[in-house]
């Protein structure tokens, strides 16, 4: 038996970095996926559109503003995010509860089954007390299968990943609080089997490698098979969980993996085509986002999506990541205690001598290592991180976008490094167009900070050697790995930052 199937086995899953990031990235592209699609729902776009995270929509949303989609897998993953287990009742009393919360404040836009089940729910609901009222609306109306539980599922799939079993016993419990049909909670355990698959296996699955825990396993193979078989367009009655699922995997499957130099721009292709479907754009893209994120991992979600990613209950795309990694994680906080820890102490940990200087080609960027962050320079008004950093230790005022780059040279560790170099350089540039002093750290300033600094330069028209030297000249501890050399020379020669 390999180690990986022995990890199952004994439930001892430690994720690799890469796998962290799919993880994180199930919560932040389905949210993308939600936000991007709000503002063109029940409308069928034109096939040439590429979608813009506009807002408005039902909900009069703002730009980047998710809607009910990801405010309940918020709900259900700052339970996840502790380590319950979310077949307990203990665990479900407690996303009733967030449920509760969250329609008591007034959503803009809210389901109409989800809507029907918490106007019946208590005023302080228990999840027993919750499937009741789910059931008497089923009862009412005769069905409840749509797509309201699906949307919101990702999480779930986080909490188990060891477990497929428990999986699927949770997918189905946590839908149960509000869609009492077997459809609904079917479809959920199916998706969340796939969204399993791929954030630990790095690819999207076949059927064959969930098939032994799918419910109704036959009749589930078929409804991939047809969305598989079919173009998106096909799946416009999405209003409901399996028109929704295969509207989803349609869009996933019928995007072409493009051939260039970024792969992981699938990701944002297929929000795309989910979108251009039409009818219910912001619940496909959510439900896409989550097995799409799973596949290509948040470092694949542009960071100017990111940047303004925000919704209930106040949270933002930084809010996401630290939830979806601790949940993945079974609740248990990472090195030096983050994402939990409000400040890192670089300088008591010693990692190399403190660095700071002004970028040689843009005096309004600054190179540093992390204990910069302590005293930022006068006149900074947005951090780009490149490195765990803790929750007080850039200030609220300041704009703080991070990136995900490991300073490892191995490729498996950044999987998407190209497309994170260029995105990191371009937002550097975005910054700067918009009036702001940027500092652009990491834990040293060895690598990561050198490496997308040099890549900057060459946004703005610098040859790579002649940036190389000027940036490593003002940071003299510098040197990008070897891995992160290797991208650079590839990004010069493809013309990615011409």
């Amino acid at each position: 038996m390999n180690s990986y199937a022995q990890s199952i086995e004994y439930g001892l899953l430690n994720l690799t970095s890469a796998q962290l990031d799919r993880a994180c990235g199930v919560l932040i592209a389905a949210a993308a996926g939600d936000a991007l699609g709000a503002g063109y729902e029940f409308t069928y776009p034109p096939q040439h559109l590429v979608p813009v995270m506009k807002g408005g929509g039902l909900g009069n949303f703002a730009p980047g503003q998710w809607t009910d989609d990801t405010d309940q897998a918020a709900a259900i993953a700052q339970v996840a995010a502790t380590g319950a287990d979310l077949r307990t009742p203990e665990a479900l009393d407690r996303i009733a509860a967030g449920f509760r919360e969250w329609y008591a404040a007034g959503p803009a836009d809210v389901g109409v089954q989800t809507g029907a089940v918490l106007s019946r729910a208590a005023a302080t609901p228990t999840a027993a007390g919750m499937i009741a009222a789910s059931r008497e609306v089923h009862q009412r109306q005769g069905r409840s299968a749509g797509n309201g539980s699906l949307m919101r599922t990702g999480p779930v799939a986080l909490a188990h990943l060891h477990d497929p079993e428990a999986l699927v016993e949770a997918a189905m419990a946590v839908s149960s609080l509000t869609h009492y049909q077997a459809e609904a909670q079917e479809a959920c355990a199916v998706w969340c089997l796939m969204i399993r698959h791929a954030v630990l296996a790095g690819q999207f699955p076949n059927f064959e490698d969930i098939a032994h825990w799918a419910p109704n396993a036959p009749e589930w193979r078929a409804v991939l098979q047809e969305a598989e078989g079919n173009e998106p367009g096909t799946f416009r009655q999405n209003g409901w969980s399996v028109g929704a699922l295969q509207a989803a995997w349609s869009a996933i499957v019928h995007t072409p993996v493009p051939e260039g130099p970024f792969p992981s721009a699938h990701l944002t292709d297929a929000l795309s085509t989910a979108i251009r479907i039409g009818h219910d754009t912001d619940t496909v893209a959510a439900i896409a986002g989550a097995l799409l994120g799973a596949r290509w991992g948040m470092s694949a979600v542009p960071a100017q999506w990111r940047r303004i990613l925000h919704g209930w209950p106040g949270l933002t795309s930084r809010d996401l990541e630290r939830l979806a990694f601790l949940t993945a994680r079974g609740g248990r906080e990472g090195k030096y205690g983050w994402p939990n820890v409000a400040h890192i102490d670089y300088v008591s940990l010693q990692y190399g001598r403190p660095a700071l200087a002004q970028h040689p080609h843009d005096d309004g960027v600054w190179l540093a290592s992390a204990t910069a962050l302590d005293d930022l320079p006068a006149g900074v008004d947005a951090v780009v991180s490149l490195c765990l950093t803790g929750t007080r230790q850039v200030p609220e005022h300041v704009e703080h976008i991070g990136f995900r780059i490991m300073d490892e040279p191995d490729p498996a560790e950044n999987p998407n490094l190209d497309y994170v170099l260029v995105d990191a350089a371009r937002t550097i540039a975005a910054l700067r167009d918009e009036g702001k002093t940027v500092l652009l750290q990491c834990v040293a300033a060895h690598s990561r900070t050198p490496t997308v600094g040099i890549a900057y330069s060459m946004l703005r028209g610098v040859p790579r050697d002649v940036a190389t030297l000027a940036v490593c000249g003002v940071l003299p501890a510098a040197h990008p790995n070897g891995g992160f050399r290797t991208a650079l020379t590839r990004i010069e020669s493809k013309g990615l930052l011409a």
